[in-house]
């Protein structure tokens, strides 16, 4: 079980990942050996998946943002197989989900402009068999974050179930 230095170990890497070792270590009140167990400890059981830097998309040209919306022909699992191979291979799609109700799957898709997007579409469609493909398009980004909020808990209280006799932040 995690604990609340993890927990703020995750909000400020979240927040901006070139933080130094030093400085994390010193804002979750941590001295730098056992801070950096903490983070090796959260890479190794997959709760820091991987550390990126974020682009703006206007600056690299994606000046459209599509979800598109899919309903499928077919539900086999060598169907699904091929339409998640398909779509994981197209740089445009940033994000795909399976989802309950009237539709089957939900696309992030990140492209130049209209014109590119018809390239995408044209490619989707020749690719997997599909039932229907509606598409709405994104005329304003308001709120866009990927830090996930982190639950409380989630997350042990270290002063209400006390510290071990004898232990120490190095130890952490």
């Amino acid at each position: 079980m995690m604990d609340e230095i993890d927990r703020k170990l995750l909000t400020l890497l979240q927040e901006d990942a070139s933080l130094s070792l030093a400085q994390l270590a010193e804002r979750v009140g941590l001295s730098s050996t056992p801070c950096w167990k903490r983070v090796q400890k959260l890479e190794a059981r997959g709760v820091l998946a991987r550390r990126v830097a974020l682009v703006a998309p206007e600056k690299v040209g994606v000046g459209l943002i599509v979800f598109v919306a899919i309903e499928a022909a077919d539900h086999s699992p060598e169907w699904l197989d091929r339409f998640a191979r398909t779509v994981a291979a197209m740089p445009e799609v940033m994000e795909v989900y399976r989802m309950a109700g009237e539709i089957d799957y939900m696309l992030r898709v990140a492209v130049a402009d209209m014109a590119a997007f018809d390239i995408f579409y044209k490619s989707l469609i020749a690719a997997v068999p599909l039932r229907n493909v509606t598409s709405r398009f994104a005329m304003e980004r308001i709120k866009h974050t990927t830090a996930y909020p982190l639950q409380r808990s989630a997350f042990r209280d270290r002063s209400q179930q006390g510290e071990r006799a004898g232990d120490t932040e190095e130890e952490e």
